[in-house]
């Protein structure tokens, strides 16, 4: 039985209507939660050190050919299957990111981000440990190393659930989106659903994941997070939008879009940096996703404080 059925047996076993289940069920994702490895636990890739990389293949690097910093590797074949989430069944992610640089370039919906880069290895190819490139010999204006120290990890599987549903007091939800509120609305027995995925899924306590791949998107600090910042991006050369006359923007059109890509997308891998103010998360279709272009994601890192 997978996830999903357990969560609508438990519901159906408390007498919840079928409509409410489904609907609660669209909200409920699922995700891969990586962190160091303990003792016995299953190595399933690494935060880190040196990536192994393609014979012949250069380090990822931006557009002025500075290499991009190293953070993780993951063995798609080893990490634990999460309904929902078309990740490849084999070869590994590799996952690069300059996260000051990403924080402060302009997002573009068409263009592959310059700072940040998911390199996908499949099976089979023969792949070698990459020296390291001199510019990431050295420390950050952080004083943070550019080569993160290298540390084994291990996965397992979280329910997710959407922010809002965290805080669902008057005051919160005059200020998520119509879509949101007539959801809220119609599950009548919320508390309850919610009280069923944290009964079935109680969480990893106080175990504190290094990379979560899947989910639902965070929104870290006070910035605008990543699905406002592609929905006005995908509007702007709408003119019923509004995004160029200040104070009239269509705020309904654009909670539309970013519905749209809540359903759409996906985050393929989320992390806090080595400065631990900048937080990095790669966005994908699941489209994309599944058919392994990687090329088609987007980059939002986002800053903390």
């Amino acid at each position: 039985m997978n996830r999903y059925e357990q969560f609508r047996q438990a519901a159906i076993g408390q007498g919840i209507p079928n409509d409410e289940i489904d609907k609660f069920a669209g909200q409920l994702r699922f995700a891969v939660w990586l962190s160091g490895t303990a003792q016995g636990e299953k190595v399933v890739g690494q935060k880190g050190g040196l990536p192994r990389l393609p014979v012949g293949t250069e380090w990822p690097s931006d557009r002025d050919g500075f290499a991009l910093p190293f953070i993780a590797s993951v063995d798609c074949a080893a990490l634990p299957r999460a309904e929902g989430l078309p990740l490849p069944v084999d070869g590994s992610l590799l996952l690069f990111l300059r996260y000051e640089e990403d924080l402060l370039a302009p997002f573009s919906p068409d263009g592959q981000p310059e700072y940040a880069r998911v390199l996908y290895v499949p099976a089979g190819t023969e792949t070698a440990v990459s020296p390291l490139p001199p510019e990431l010999d050295g420390i950050d204006d952080h004083g943070m190393p550019l080569l993160i120290p290298e540390r084994m990890l291990s996965a397992w599987v979280e329910a997710d659930l959407p922010e809002w549903m965290e805080e669902t007091d008057e005051l919160a939800m005059e200020g998520q989106s119509d879509y949101v509120n007539e959801l809220f609305n119609e599950l009548k027995h919320f508390d309850q659903l919610c009280e069923i995925v944290d009964s079935l899924w109680p969480g990893p306590g106080n175990r504190m994941s290094t990379l979560r791949i899947g989910g639902h998107c965070m929104e870290i600090g006070g910035s605008d997070g990543p699905w406002h910042e592609m929905a006005t991006a995908n509007l702007k050369n709408r003119s019923e939008a509004g995004l160029d006359r200040p104070g009239k923007w269509n705020f309904p059109l654009i909670h539309a879009e970013e519905h749209r890509l809540i359903q759409d997308w996906v985050p393929l891998a989320q992390f806090y940096t080595q400065s631990d103010f900048h937080y990095g998360c790669f966005l994908i279709s699941f489209e994309d996703l599944a058919a392994k272009r990687f090329d088609g994601m987007r980059s939002f890192t986002m800053f903390s404080e």
